[in-house]
């Protein structure tokens, strides 16, 4: 959810913060079955699965701090791939790369606060002739130093949520997914993705959702069609659309294998 005083700037009709849904990427409770933590302040030195920031999982493009200080080192020599610095091009590249979203292609407001950053993402809408948000993607600097890139770690969620299974539990598949959506007449399809090489490894369709204007539950059953390894980070994704646009809302969360 997005914290007071946090004013995203931007055009478009984006999420209300004073009655969003809780954050997948908020700081997992005393509940929740996360992996313990073996990292320091912003990423880790010591063997284990390794948090950014201490409790956020590492969603894309980096995986552990080998990979960021690898691209920190080639970055310095030759400026490659400047993008990882920019928090709004780093979101619709997870957008486009990650999620295969085509049309997820605007950033339509951010905001940035201290190593945080929460960008606004949509599309072009015909029906309204102005940019549309599908999701607030929120992101975090992974690493240390000025030049540290910005890792997706969540989404922060109004419209449509995923909150089960928990952000960074522990789970075996199949797993029941869901969470609460506004809206009527709407299909969903939840997907569990790779991070690299980026691959769909389970998918569900075309489940019916919402009917009302107040928030309804919704839950489907997924099953992976390809193996996982174990303690891998696999992101959850779901999407509702077809009304103006393939994808006109998405959430996401992040969960490792058993």
């Amino acid at each position: 959810m997005l914290g007071a005083g946090v004013v995203l700037a931007g055009g478009g009709s984006g999420p209300a913060s004073a009655t969003a849904f809780r954050t997948t990427s908020s700081e997992p409770s005393a509940t929740t079955a996360a992996v313990p933590s073996a990292s320091g302040a912003w990423g880790g030195t010591q063997p284990g699965p390794v948090l950014v920031a201490g409790h956020y999982q590492p969603v894309w493009p980096f995986g552990n701090l080998a990979e960021v200080r690898a691209w920190q080192r080639a970055h310095d020599k030759s400026g490659k791939d400047a993008w990882h610095l920019d928090p709004g091009k780093t979101a619709l590249r997870f957008t486009r790369d990650l999620l295969r979203f085509k049309e997820i292609n605007v950033e339509v407001g951010r905001s940035v606060q201290g190593r945080h950053a929460r960008v606004k993402v949509g599309y072009h809408s015909s029906e309204s002739g102005r940019p549309a948000v599908a999701a607030v993607v929120h992101l975090v600097r992974f690493g240390d130093g000025e030049n540290a890139p910005w890792e997706v770690v969540g989404t922060d969620d109004e419209y449509l949520s995923l909150t089960t299974p928990a952000y960074g539990s522990t789970v075996r598949f199949p797993v029941t997914v869901g969470g609460r959506i506004r809206g009527v007449d709407e299909s969903l399809r939840v997907q569990a993705l790779r991070r690299h090489p980026a691959r769909v490894l389970g998918s569900s369709c075309c489940e019916p959702a919402g009917g009302v204007e107040t928030a309804q539950p919704w839950r489907v059953k997924l099953k992976l069609s390809s193996k996982a390894k174990r303690g891998e980070v696999l992101t959850l994704v779901v999407w509702t659309g077809g009304h103006v646009a393939d994808v006109e809302r998405f959430a996401i969360t992040a969960v490792r294998v058993a």
